[in-house]
């Protein structure tokens, strides 16, 4: 909410000025790290992108995106503002709240399903920390196997982890293989938004790509 007054603050004491990018601009910089990483003979690209305030999706032959739009979907935002947990919680969130943020998710995509619904793609594809935290506790290879091992999540094995981490306390999240601590607590919310998006966009398997922001804007 002080933003702007963090911004200046760093001005005035570094002489840097920050530049805050919108949340387009971060779906089509990660799309276009995805596009390098896959190539132009990957023919029509759908990406998806969860972070901790917002979820991103991007669609496209180019290396910039024909489709690029952001929605207030991130794992932390959800986190704080839905489910009402921490990562110190004790206790699994309630029942009755995990169905009232799937039953709110699958609203919020309702414009994002019908424009991605005018949109081609060959290659659906999902990147971010999220997504590979998934696809890891569904089945695929560990981050020491290396980059290029292949990595898919699919939404049936979405949905056996829902089931499965719904049930345990967020404090205990972290004790999962590939998981971290820092965002074990927000591991629910972006499993739902990210099950909730396939499902809406007709998407039943994504490849998980290792490159993601940070390689866009680089």
């Amino acid at each position: 909410t002080n933003s702007q007054e963090v911004l200046s603050r760093v001005r005035a004491e570094t002489g840097v000025r920050l530049q805050v990018l919108s949340g387009d601009d971060e779906a089509r910089a990660t799309f276009l790290a995805v596009r390098r990483w896959f190539g132009w003979s990957a023919g029509r690209l759908l990406v998806f992108d969860i972070g901790g305030g917002s979820l991103e999706i991007a669609a496209g032959i180019d290396e910039t995106p024909d489709l690029a739009m952001s929605l207030p979907l991130g794992a932390g935002r959800l986190t704080r503002e839905r489910l009402g947990i921490d990562r110190d919680a004790q206790t699994p969130p309630p029942a009755a709240a995990v169905d009232d943020l799937i039953a709110y998710v699958d609203k919020a995509l309702d414009a994002a399903a019908r424009k991605t619904a005018e949109c081609d793609w060959d290659r659906p594809v999902a990147t971010s920390k999220t997504f590979r935290t998934l696809a890891r506790l569904a089945g695929a290879a560990p981050s020491s196997a290396g980059f290029y091992i292949p990595r898919v999540l699919t939404q049936t094995g979405l949905r056996q982890v829902i089931g499965f981490i719904r049930h345990i306390a967020p404090c205990e999240l972290s004790e999962l293989e590939g998981v971290s601590g820092a965002r074990a607590h927000q591991l629910l919310a972006g499993a739902i938004v990210a099950e909730t998006t396939m499902r809406r966009i007709g998407v039943e398997q994504v490849e998980i790509c290792p490159w993601a922001l940070r390689e866009g804007v680089i």
